[in-house]
């Protein structure tokens, strides 16, 4: 029970550090670098690297979600219950669904407002309705990975203290 106790803790901090890992360090470094690199043509590429980046990374968390619930439920079946199971597979089932969200709905629209825009879509007037919804989207996308943190946050806590 320890080991599927253990794969779960790896799980989740390899999906939270990930996750952690692309929001605070690569976003920011990404969209640095290739807008230095090139102050015309830098913050669009950056924009596209840092998607699909994020896009490929979102494929892994649905495995990784998955797996987490997997494995919660077989700690269960084989005994002793993990505790606060059914909030720990809520969590993780509304962590995925935060990410299946933005990967099917949010993320195409952004895409297509940026296929929409010549150039950056900073560069549009502040009354472009483009210009809205992208930092209307881009914001509701930054709430779903700080919940989809916290969810994970939650449940490395979680896993920690249990003892089962």
């Amino acid at each position: 029970m320890a080991l599927l106790r253990v794969a779960s803790l790896v799980i989740v901090a390899i999906w939270v550090g990930g996750l952690a890992v692309l929001g605070f360090v690569a976003a920011p470094e990404i969209f640095t670098t290739l807008e230095a690199a090139d102050p015309a043509t830098g913050r669009v590429l950056a924009g596209q690297v840092f998607g699909a980046v994020f896009g490929r990374f979102q494929h892994w968390a649905w495995v990784l979600g998955g797996l987490l619930v997997a494995l919660l439920l077989t700690r269960a079946l084989l005994g002793p219950r993990p505790r606060r199971l059914a909030l720990r597979v809520w969590a993780v089932t509304g962590m995925v669904g935060l990410s299946l969200t933005t990967a099917f709905f949010i993320s195409p629209r952004i895409d297509q407002i940026r296929r929409d825009t010549n150039g950056s879509v900073a560069a549009l007037p502040d009354t472009d309705t483009r210009k809205a919804e992208f930092g209307r989207l881009h914001g509701l996308s930054n709430i779903f990975m700080l919940f989809t943190l916290i969810g994970g946050v939650g449940l490395l806590w979680a896993e920690t203290k249990d003892q089962h």
